[in-house]
């Protein structure tokens, strides 16, 4: 047991060798090769599900319980599965852009195919067993909803990403589909205000996908993966990523003018700080070489703007979690009935 690689693991996308990997325990093992440091995005879209139902009164902790736990192991079977994949299609060789920034556990014989393939298989039996009885217990739409998740774990990676949907399909997923869908399974009720609401944070985690494949642009083109920026180009997709920044605040703003919603969700403003230098970064083009300016940049690289977009994304979604929160305490104390 490594409680301190755990954490770490939780945190950032180690570096590690294969002396190194050979003294961690299982779990650790499982954290690094599930790329773990990004399922807060995942745990921020359950938690608005729970937040949102707890606004409408009807939150019920072991159903949401549930719902976040599902979610992040359908989230890391699809992690796994993009590795096995882009393996099996040779797309992480020659020192591809995925092998530099963190282990891609085949590429670096970190793990077999055969051990990579029984860690899909436990986390995605998780998934589906968490997924069946939700099913079971909540019917009506769940069977439709499970199902379009499944849909986008198996396909993501190949052909989604490969047709440039790959934004689209971040944007479904970790939107109208984990919050709206979280909302349904703990609730029982469909609400497309739900939906609405869902949309400003799912159009972060979109910017973070996006700014992945803006950093890989050159490779994911040489290698013939049509990834939305490559069928944009550079520039625009840049620009591309700042608009949806924008619009994560104006439909905030929309959300408080129409009432959906209190002044609270305004808290979300208070990402401006982390917004105005991932901009800057985003009207530049992507450097050769980290910023001798910028030490950090040192520490990730090739990570550049991914990781303007992920550190933008973890604080506009905190403060969006605070907001509701703030929001469903003024609606049921003050608000309701």
């Amino acid at each position: 047991m490594n409680v301190a690689m755990w954490v770490k693991a939780l945190q950032v996308i180690p570096r590690i060798d294969k002396n190194e990997w050979d003294q961690l325990d299982v779990f650790s093992k499982w954290l690094i090769a599930t790329r773990s440091a990004v399922f807060v995005i995942t745990f921020i879209s359950a938690a608005l599900s729970g937040i949102l139902a707890a606004r409408n009164g009807s939150f019920h902790f072991g159903l949401w319980l549930l719902v976040t736990v599902g979610l992040i192991a359908a989230h890391a079977t699809n992690n796994l599965i993009n590795d096995l994949t882009d393996y099996l299609k040779g797309v992480d060789k020659d020192n591809y852009f995925r092998a530099q920034y963190g282990p891609q556990t085949l590429e670096h014989g970190l793990l077999t195919k055969g051990q990579l393939i029984k860690y899909i298989a436990v986390t995605g039996a998780i998934a589906a067993v968490i997924g069946a009885y939700l099913i079971w217990y909540r019917g009506g739409l769940t069977l439709l909803l499970m199902a379009l998740g499944a849909f986008f774990v198996l396909f993501y990676t190949f052909p989604l990403k490969y047709l440039g949907l790959g934004e689209l399909a971040v944007l479904l997923v970790w939107g109208p589909l984990m919050v709206g869908g979280g909302y349904y399974v703990i609730t029982g009720f469909w609400d497309w205000n739900v939906v609405l609401a869902s949309l400003p944070y799912a159009l972060g985690a979109t910017t973070v996908l996006s700014g992945k494949h803006i950093d890989k642009y050159n490779d994911d083109k040489a290698k013939g993966i049509r990834t939305l920026p490559v069928l944009l180009g550079e520039r625009p997709a840049r620009y591309m990523v700042m608009g949806m920044m924008i619009l994560q605040y104006a439909l905030v703003v929309y959300l408080v003018v129409i009432k959906a919603f209190t002044p609270a969700l305004l808290l979300v403003f208070l990402a401006l700080t982390v917004l105005r230098p991932t901009l800057k970064a985003f009207s530049q083009p992507r450097p050769a070489s980290p910023p001798d300016d910028i030490p950090e940049a040192k520490e990730v690289w090739p990570i550049w703007f991914v990781g303007y977009t992920f550190l933008h994304n973890r604080r506009y979604g905190m403060l969006y979690i605070l907001g509701l929160i703030l929001d469903a305490v003024i609606v049921r104390l003050f608000l309701a009935g």
